[in-house]
């Protein structure tokens, strides 16, 4: 698994704050000690400033509006981030306000890993200007989820304020 990992040096000695998300109630932070998780469509600690509303987001799955689950890695990992941020919209929040996902993968290989990578970059990191920092994330690999020929997965937390 260590070859999954774009960036392996680790973080100079001082703490590193990334940039705050849009309402500045997440606090991105780099570690001394760990690497720079950036490169790999996370980050390693994500701190809340409260009062806060919290947000929820059930395992989102590729589905479309008809339940219809396309055959490819890819396009299900696009449309189940796609979910979650439509799930987000209903309780009057967005992809910003992420502080944690947690992803469930069917058959993980290092190709699934950079199609995943791809499919986040579509709502966090350099796409946007400035960069929006990634979330705090777990990715489990699994041998299978819910429904046949579901691939993938992904829950979301995210804060907003009140």
């Amino acid at each position: 698994m260590a070859q999954a990992l774009a960036a392996v040096a680790p973080s100079s000695s001082s703490p590193t704050a990334l940039p705050a998300s849009q309402s500045g109630h997440l606090q991105h932070l780099q570690p001394p000690g760990l690497y720079d998780a950036a490169p790999n469509g996370y980050t390693h600690v994500v701190r809340v400033e409260s009062p806060l509303r919290w947000v929820f987001v059930s395992g989102q799955g590729g589905e479309n509006m008809a339940a219809e689950l396309p055959d490819d890695f890819a396009a299900q990992a696009h449309q189940a981030l796609a979910n979650v941020q439509t799930a987000l919209h209903a309780a009057h929040a967005d992809m910003a306000d992420v502080a944690k996902l947690t992803v469930l993968i069917v058959d993980h290989s290092l190709e699934r890993f950079h199609l995943w990578q791809q499919a986040l970059r579509r709502y966090w990191g350099e796409a946007h200007q400035p960069p929006l920092p990634f979330p705090a994330c777990t990715l489990i690999p699994v041998p299978k989820l819910a429904l046949p020929g579901m691939l993938i997965e992904v829950e979301a937390t995210a804060v907003r304020p009140l």
